[in-house]
């Protein structure tokens, strides 16, 4: 197995923002219970601190604006479109494999825009990527069988895809795509991914050698001039903090393993 996939999914399991407080409160009643009050006390403040902070405040929406605000929305100047690219990531296949229905959590704006695009420019290529990023998949490409089950209600004939089902990682989305689908210079693909995980995936592209044009969507954010509202709920406003808090981690590490051609890609 990878190791440096292994230990991303370890060490990220551990930063959490949302696991990392609870680590935290635990560790404090440890401590507490072993005589350590004074600081057992101080980490489970801490912790029910960072929950009320980043569970109600908007400081979410702060982390996740600067990513979503990178690639603009996609404008389209009458440039033959190549191909479109969709990486996986918005499937829930546990739930979809055993009810025998299609699934998907918040990103199943990816799929809808990716049949969008498909009648927009029926000449284009069509390329499903991913295969599962769990640490112990059950089954092979679950992703991507996900998306098959998808496509007739998307209305896209199963013969006009193509299917990647090995990459975990988006580093691996980039190196098998470029595999898969052999781009040459001077072509246009486009991009399907939630807007404020663009720049690792398109940094990850370019340092593939695999040019493509940002297509965001799954946007999480209002827009830069509403980003003060607070959360009613608090899992709410911590599963955006864990959202956003990946994606500036994934930045770099994959910067620092060079797996990206910047540290904060820009269009």
């Amino acid at each position: 197995m990878d190791s440096f996939f292994t230990a991303s999914k370890v060490l990220w399991f551990l930063a959490v923002p949302s696991n990392l407080l609870v680590i935290l409160a635990v560790l404090g009643l440890v401590l507490m219970a072993l005589r350590w009050s004074r600081l057992g006390t101080g980490l489970i403040l801490t912790a029910v601190l960072g929950w009320l902070v980043l569970g109600f405040s908007p400081a979410a929406f702060h982390i996740l604006s600067p990513l979503e605000e990178r690639f603009p929305l996609f404008s389209d100047d009458g440039t033959p479109v190549t191909g479109i690219i969709m990486l996986g990531g918005s499937e829930k296949p546990d739930i979809g494999n055993a009810r025998g229905v299609p699934s998907f959590g918040e990103a199943g704006e990816r799929p809808i825009a990716f049949a969008a695009l498909s009648r927009r420019y029926p000449d284009a290529r069509l390329a499903f990527v991913g295969g599962s990023g769990r640490l112990f998949p059950e089954g092979d490409a679950v992703e991507a069988h996900m998306i098959r089950m998808s496509l007739p209600d998307l209305g896209i004939p199963e013969a006009r895809v193509v299917f990647e089902e090995k990459s975990r990682n988006t580093a691996e989305n980039a190196e098998l795509a470029k595999a898969l689908l052999q781009p040459k210079p001077g072509e246009r693909w486009l991009l399907v991914t939630s807007a404020w995980h663009m720049p690792r995936a398109v940094g990850s592209f370019r340092k593939a050698g695999f040019d493509v044009v940002a297509y965001p969507v799954d946007f999480q954010t209002v827009g830069p001039d509403r980003l003060n509202e607070p959360f009613a709920r608090a899992a709410e406003g911590l599963d955006k903090t864990d959202m956003g808090a990946r994606e500036w981690i994934g930045l770099l590490a994959y910067y620092l393993s060079g797996k990206t051609s910047a540290l904060f890609p820009a269009p």
